[in-house]
Formats: C-alpha cells, structure tokens, sequence
C-alpha cells in the first residue's frame, strides 16, 4: 500500500537550511554549557554528589518522551505562513528564554530541577 503526498510545501533554500542549522547548534551549545554547569549549581543549593546524576536524569527522559510528540504533530502541522516548524521553534525559543531568565533566581533544588526539565523540554522542542 502506497500513498503520494502531493503537497504545495515550498523547498528550502541552502541559506534557509544553514539558518536552521545555526539555530541548532545554538540549543547543543546550550545543552553543553547546562551540562557543565547544573551540576555546581545543585550543590550550591544543598544537593548530595549522590543525588546530582538523579537530577540529570530528567534531561534525556524528556527527550525520549517530547520528540516523538512533537514530530508527531508537527507533522499534521502546516501554517501558510509559519511552516511546518516555525511555530515548534518559536515556542521552543520562548520557553528556554523563561527558564534560563528565571535559573538564577531559584533559591530551592527542586526550583532549579523544575527549570532544567523547562530548559530539556524547550530545548527538545525547539530541536524538532
């Protein structure tokens, strides 16, 4: 059983593809300084060495539970305007903004812990 899309989605463009791609490695470096530097944030704020790789944990479970959602619907997603994408990057960008404006003020682990998991999650978002 075979099906033909036949859609009137617009190629992109080589500079349109490097946009992206710019974007991309925006979030991994995001990802990479999270990475480099949650860790002396949750024992500044009381966390046990023992409790910290736990607190890191949320990071990939996200990923393997909000990309497969977000593919799904940013599949049957198609705006004129937006795209495909465009919308899932836009809220991505705006939730990562939130958590990283508000990481420096959590005075609580759990606080910090609730931002990684925004950050993880706009971050997966955004990478759909």
């Amino acid at each position: 059983m075979s099906t033909t899309l036949s859609t009137n989605r617009p190629a992109l463009t080589l500079s349109q593809i490097i946009n992206m791609s710019v974007g991309f490695f925006g979030i991994q470096f995001g990802w990479d300084l999270q990475r480099a530097n949650m860790g002396r944030i949750y024992e500044n704020l009381g966390a046990n060495a023992d409790e910290i790789p736990y607190l890191f944990l949320a990071a990939p479970l996200t990923g393997l539970i909000v990309q497969p959602i977000i593919g799904y619907l940013s599949d049957r997603t198609w705006h004129p305007v937006f795209g495909r994408r465009r919308p899932y990057f836009l809220i991505g960008a705006i939730l990562a903004s939130a958590a990283l404006l508000f990481m420096p003020f959590s005075s609580e682990i759990w606080m910090a812990a609730g931002l990684l998991w925004i950050l993880s999650t706009s971050g997966n978002i955004a990478m759909e």
